[in-house]
């Protein structure tokens, strides 16, 4: 009887451990597939970019951080982003959405996308956006949104910052990121 219960205590702590790593496989798996799908929002984004601005956008008349100078970027717009000393290489008086839109190349919809200015909208004519308004794109930032229909879901008239910066995660340094707003910049 006793030789029975321990080969029955046996079996059970196999097939209990058994299940324990299943469950550790299933949350790993899940933990990858969190990652793999809130990283894939930027995984194809232009980080560097050209210097060229959209037209109609206007220099700055008085930025807090002038083009030239260094600062710290607090924006966590994608991985190795927030903490890192930034040298701005353009500063625009705009007004800034975050939006949310179905990309052009098909795939979920990208929910509260951090920025796309004014002068970046189709047909954007001269007063800001309301939010709620549905808008095209003509932002490139990343792949699929030119020529995106897009949702206004905020709206903010402000200094915008066109960056180089090394990202803390490693990898070739970014040139010309456009955009980080003057709120998500302190003084180095």
């Amino acid at each position: 009887m006793k030789k029975q219960l321990a080969m029955l205590g046996a079996a059970a702590m196999i097939a209990l451990s058994g299940c324990a790593d299943q469950a550790d496989n299933n949350a790993a798996q899940e933990d990858s597939s969190t990652m793999s799908n809130s990283d894939m929002n930027h995984s194809d984004m232009n980080h560097s970019g050209s210097s060229e601005v959209p037209p109609g956008l206007k220099n700055a008349s008085n930025p807090a951080f002038k083009v030239g100078t260094q600062a710290v970027i607090q924006a966590d717009h994608m991985p190795g982003m927030k903490g890192v000393t930034a040298t701005i290489t353009g500063a625009y008086d705009t007004t800034a959405y975050v939006v949310t839109y179905t990309p052009t190349t098909g795939g979920d919809p990208v929910k509260n996308h951090k920025w796309v200015i004014h002068e970046e909208l189709k047909d954007a004519g001269e007063q800001p956006c309301e939010v709620g308004a549905k808008v095209v794109l003509e932002a490139d930032h990343m792949k699929g949104m030119k020529g995106a229909d897009a949702t206004i879901e905020s709206a903010k008239h402000t200094t915008v910052y066109m960056v180089d910066y090394t990202p803390s995660t490693g990898g070739e340094p970014v040139k010309n990121h456009k955009w980080v707003t003057e709120d998500e910049l302190t003084a180095k």
